[in-house]
C-alpha cells in the first residue's frame, strides 16, 4: 500500500496542476470577455416566462426565450387570450420583447357573417353620449377585424376593443381608431351640434333608433358627421345645421344616403 501511494503521488500532483492551470485559463477568458458563464440560462428564462401562463386558457401555449425576446407559439380559443398571453410574458424580468405567433383557433366564421355580428354588437355597445359622439368603422378580412374611425374618449375605445377581442371567430385585431382631443371647447361644440341637428323637426326621428343616429365627431372645432340618413334632403339639412353652430370651423359631411354610395361634402 505504501509503495502504491508513493508511486501515484507524482501523478496526482500532475493532474492537480493541470486542473489548476485549466481553471486559471477559463477565469482569464471570462474576465476578458466580461460575461459570466451561466449554463442553461435560456431554460431558466423560459421557465420564468412560462410560469406567468399558468392558466387553463394558455394550456396549449409554448414559450421560448432567446436574448430577451420571448416567442409564443401554440393556440388559444379567443383573440383576447392571445393578447393577454403577450401582456403576461412581458412582465417576466428576463423578457424585453415578445414575438406573438399564437394561433387563434375557435370557430371558423365567414368574414361577412363575422362583420355583421360585430357591427351589431358595436352598435348596441355604446349608450348616451357614446352613441352620438363615436363613429367607429369596422372591416373584417380573413378573420382579422380592423377598427377605425373616431371615439370621443379612451373608455369607449377600450370597450370596443374588448368587445371584438372576446368574440369567437376573430383571429386577430387591428386598432386604427382615433381618440378625439379632449377640450371643453370641443365638448360644447359636440353638444351644440347635437341640439342643432336633433332639435330640427325633420331630423329628430334619428334619435329614436339608437343604432341609427347621426354621429358627431369634433377635433379642435372641426366637425365630421357620420351615419346613414333616409334622403339627400336630410343629409343636406344636417350639414347646414352643423355649420350654423358658433365656434365650428368646418364641417365634413360623411353621412350616407340609404341606397347610395357614401361621400364627403
Amino acid at each position: 500500500m505504501r509503495k502504491t501511494t508513493r508511486r501515484s503521488w507524482p501523478a496526482f500532483l500532475s493532474l492537480a496542476l493541470a486542473g489548476a492551470l485549466l481553471s486559471l485559463t477559463l477565469v482569464a477568458r471570462v474576465a476578458a470577455s466580461g460575461t459570466p458563464v451561466q449554463p442553461q440560462q435560456g431554460n431558466q428564462e423560459a421557465a420564468e416566462a412560462a410560469a406567468r401562463l399558468n392558466k387553463k386558457q394558455f394550456r396549449d401555449v409554448r414559450v421560448t426565450v432567446s436574448n430577451g425576446i420571448a416567442t409564443l407559439t401554440g393556440s388559444v380559443s379567443l383573440y383576447e387570450f392571445k393578447a393577454d398571453a403577450q401582456k403576461q410574458v412581458l412582465h417576466a424580468k428576463s423578457v424585453n420583447a415578445v414575438r406573438n405567433l399564437i394561433r387563434v383557433a375557435g370557430p371558423n366564421i365567414s368574414d361577412q357573417a363575422l362583420q355583421a355580428k360585430l357591427q351589431e354588437k358595436l352598435a348596441y355597445n355604446q349608450e348616451g353620449y357614446g352613441n352620438l359622439f363615436d363613429a367607429i368603422t369596422l372591416n373584417v378580412r380573413n378573420g382579422v377585424a380592423t377598427l377605425g374611425g373616431h371615439v370621443h374618449n379612451y373608455v369607449n375605445r377600450d370597450s370596443a376593443l374588448a368587445l371584438v377581442a372576446t368574440t369567437p371567430g376573430v383571429k386577430d385585431m387591428i386598432d386604427d381608431m382615433e381618440v378625439d382631443p379632449v377640450s371643453s371647447m370641443d365638448w360644447e361644440i359636440r353638444l351644440a351640434v347635437a341640439r342643432a341637428i336633433y332639435g330640427y323637426p325633420t331630423m329628430n326621428k334619428y334619435a329614436i333608433n339608437p343604432v341609427r343616429p347621426i354621429r358627431i365627431s369634433v377635433q379642435n372645432g372641426h366637425v365630421e358627421l357620420y351615419g346613414t340618413v333616409d334622403s339627400q334632403a336630410d343629409k343636406d339639412t344636417a350639414y347646414i345645421r352643423a355649420n350654423s353652430v358658433s365656434g365650428v370651423f368646418s364641417v365634413k359631411n360623411y353621412l350616407q344616403v340609404a341606397g347610395q354610395p357614401t361621400g364627403a361634402k
